[in-house]
C-alpha cells in the first residue's frame, strides 16, 4: 500500500466517494478483504460483523443485535469505528484501520431477529489505504468501458510492464487446450496466433489463461472467436481475435489491464477526468446485485452499486459475544 501520491488519493476519492461496492465473493478476493477480521467497536467493545458494502462515505454490516451492542450504541450516542482489514498481495502483512463512524440503525436482516443489517455514516475521510485499494478496483471498472477497445501489442517491453509470465499462453477450444501466442489483450478480448485452419476455428467458443506475475495470478477468461487472419509465410498458422464475454471478465484482470494504462499515462485512473463518474458507466460494467426482494438487501442494493451476482457470507455464530481488539490494530 501507499504507492499513489497523496494528490491521486484525493482524485479518488472525490470521483467515487459515493458509490458503493457490495463485498461479493470476487471483490473479496481481489481486495484482499480479511472477512474474519473486520469489527464494530464500540466505546470499550469490540462485536465481529460482516460487510456487506461500502463506500467512502459510509458502510453496511450485517452484525447480532443479541449481543449487548444495543445498549452500547445507546450509551455512546451511537458514535462507532469500523475496522477493516486487507491482505497486502505484495508483502505478508495485513493492513488494518479504523474508521470513524455514525450508526444511522438497522433492519432486520433478512426478517431474522437476531441480526441486523446496519447502515452506519462515516464522520472522517477513511484511510488512505481503504482509497487506494478500492479507488483502483472502481477505476479499472470505469475504464474497462471507457477504453475498452484500446488493445496492448506484446513486446518485450509491455511484457514487463504488464507482469505477464510468457507471451506463450494456454486457449481452450471446446474443452481442449491449445498452445498459443499471445499478439495483443485488451479490456475486451485479445489476439492470438494459433496452429490451426480458420474455418474450424473461426465463431468457436474458448477461453484463454492469462499468467501474471507479481503477485502470480492466472485468469481464465471466456470468448468467442470473432475475425481471423492468415499469417504471412505460415498457411498453418492463423490469428484470431477472441472478444471476451461481457459481464465473465474477472474483475483482476481488469486491474492488471488498468495498471498498466496507468503506468503509460500518468494519472491517468479514471480517464484522468477530475469529474465524477456517470453512474451508467459503473453499472454497465458490473453484473446486478443481489435480487431486489431480499428484505434488507433491497436497501443495500439502493443507489449506485458495484458488484456481481452473489451474497456476502453471514456473520458468524460467534458474534453474540464482545470480541477482544485484534493485536496491532490502530484506533
Amino acid at each position: 500500500m501507499g504507492v499513489l501520491t497523496s494528490q491521486k488519493i484525493a482524485a479518488l476519492y472525490e470521483r467515487y466517494r459515493e458509490i458503493d461496492v457490495v463485498y461479493t465473493k470476487e471483490i473479496v478476493q481481489v481486495t484482499g478483504l480479511q472477512s474474519k477480521q473486520i469489527y464494530l467497536k464500540c466505546v470499550s467493545d469490540v462485536w465481529p460483523c460482516v460487510i456487506y458494502s461500502s463506500s467512502f462515505q459510509g458502510a453496511k454490516i450485517a452484525v447480532n443485535i443479541k449481543s449487548g451492542l444495543i445498549p452500547k450504541l445507546q450509551q455512546a450516542n451511537n458514535m462507532v469505528s469500523l475496522r477493516f482489514c486487507f491482505k497486502d498481495p505484495f508483502q505478508e502483512a495485513q493492513v488494518t484501520f479504523f474508521v470513524s463512524a455514525r450508526s444511522l440503525g438497522y433492519t432486520p436482516h433478512k426478517g431474522s431477529e437476531d441480526v441486523g443489517l446496519f447502515t452506519i455514516q462515516f464522520t472522517q475521510r477513511p484511510s488512505d489505504d481503504l482509497i487506494e485499494i478500492m479507488g483502483r478496483l472502481l477505476d479499472a471498472n470505469v475504464n474497462s468501458t471507457r477504453r475498452k477497445g484500446e488493445r496492448v501489442l506484446i513486446t518485450a517491453e509491455t511484457l514487463r510492464k504488464l507482469n505477464l509470465r510468457s507471451s506463450e499462453c494456454a486457449v481452450f477450444i471446446q474443452g481442449v487446450p491449445r498452445r498459443c501466442i499471445l499478439r495483443d489483450i485488451s479490456f475486451a478480448g485479445a489476439r492470438i496466433i494459433i496452429q490451426g485452419v480458420v474455418k474450424f476455428l473461426l465463431e468457436k467458443e474458448a477461453a484463454l489463461r492469462i499468467d501474471f506475475d507479481d503477485p502470480r495470478e492466472s485468469f481464465l477468461v471466456n470468448g468467442k472467436f470473432t475475425q481471423a487472419e492468415t499469417v504471412a509465410f505460415r498457411k498453418d498458422m492463423v490469428v484470431l481475435n477472441l472478444a471476451f464475454v461481457e459481464g465473465q471478465i474477472p474483475m483482476g484482470y481488469k486491474v492488471r489491464i488498468n495498471e498498466y494504462f496507468a503506468t503509460i499515462r500518468p494519472g491517468g485512473e479514471g480517464e484522468g477526468a477530475a469529474k465524477a463518474p456517470d453512474t451508467a458507466a459503473v453499472s454497465t460494467a458490473a453484473v446486478p446485485a443481489p435480487a431486489a426482494d431480499s428484505g434488507p438487501a433491497a436497501e443495500a442494493a439502493a443507489g449506485d452499486k458495484f458488484s456481481i451476482d452473489d451474497e456476502p457470507e453471514k456473520p458468524r455464530g460467534d458474534a453474540a459475544k464482545p470480541a477482544k481488539p485484534a493485536a496491532g490494530g490502530k484506533s
